[in-house]
């Protein structure tokens, strides 16, 4: 490793590459608006920096939304921990839009626009991803919100905000429960009790290979798996026939990403359903994956050669 790491810095002179890592004011260190899961973007930069450093690369990360950035000063821009897009959504796709025309951008501007939207769902089912049922509700008053449960044939269901993330904005309701105030469009799923009994399944590639797998679960008494709701993530070794279960949602897309998160839930039969397709700002579980930040540096390196 360190014969190709002479070369290519000796390839850059001696000088680092800079590339930029999109975070946000909820994230970034120091920030008075720090989330109480950021300690998950600490371990990205803790995974990702040593790496892109041995490839002659500065990692820097950088509020998505701060408007004195020289954009066409990095190689390269990579959407990380932006935590709050979806309630600035058009900002932080204009915002993109302008990166985009002066650098490379992980992932593409398009990509991201697409998997903004959770209607993304329906275009992967018909191009054959199997999915959990789901209702796609723009307005929830009281007469589409009783609707729901007959629709779906459930007394537990699950409302989730169709631009949102990390369960914010979340939902799981009964019948006879009041109605909630959900100001934004809403999709809707039945609770399948699999995600208490065994849990979420998520599988990382990187440019289309496979990086790592792990199995998070939730805390007794709840069902949110993320670490916020005191979430627990395990490293898995996937079966061959769950991997490719995984590995059929990205051969449905027409670009390959730099990274990509498939979150699976297991159906009646036995095989994975597709749950979300995370293709923004997906924590990556590095300390799951402890070869990551090389697949992530290396594919960088050779994406802007």
């Amino acid at each position: 490793m360190q014969v190709v790491d002479a070369t290519i810095m000796a390839s850059y002179g001696g000088a680092m590459t800079k590339i930029a890592y999109l975070a946000s004011k909820a994230t970034l260190p120091g920030s008075p608006l720090r989330r109480s899961d950021a300690f998950e973007h600490d371990r990205m930069m803790d995974a990702l920096r040593p790496q892109f450093e041995k490839l002659g690369m500065e990692l820097i990360d950088v509020d998505w939304a701060d408007k004195t950035q020289d954009w066409g000063s990095y190689r390269a821009v990579i959407i990380g921990t932006t935590w709050d897009y979806w309630d600035h959504a058009e900002e932080f796709l204009a915002t993109l839009d302008r990166i985009e025309q002066q650098t490379r951008l992980f992932n593409s501007a398009e990509l991201v626009r697409w998997n903004s939207h959770k209607g993304y769902l329906k275009k992967l089912a018909e191009e054959g991803a199997r999915l959990i049922p789901t209702l796609w509700i723009d307005k929830v008053d009281d007469e589409n919100f009783a609707r729901a449960f007959e629709t779906l044939g459930s007394d537990d269901l699950v409302f989730k905000r169709q631009v949102g993330a990390g369960a914010d904005g979340q939902f799981r309701l009964s019948p006879n429960d009041p109605r909630p105030d959900m100001p934004h469009p809403m999709m809707v799923q039945p609770f399948l009790s699999r995600i208490q009994e065994e849990g979420e399944y998520s599988f990382v590639f990187i440019y289309g290979s496979f990086s790592h797998a792990l199995l998070k679960q939730a805390k007794a008494g709840d069902y949110r798996i993320q670490s916020t709701y005191g979430g627990i993530e395990t490293a898995i070794t996937p079966s061959e026939e769950d991997l490719e279960d995984a590995k059929v949602i990205l051969d449905i897309l027409r670009e390959i990403p730099l990274y990509a998160r498939v979150d699976m839930l297991r159906g009646d039969d036995g095989r994975l359903l597709l749950m979300e397709l995370e293709l923004i700002e997906p924590y990556l579980y590095p300390l799951e994956g402890k070869n990551l930040g090389f697949f992530m540096a290396m594919a960088v390196q050779a994406l802007t050669a």
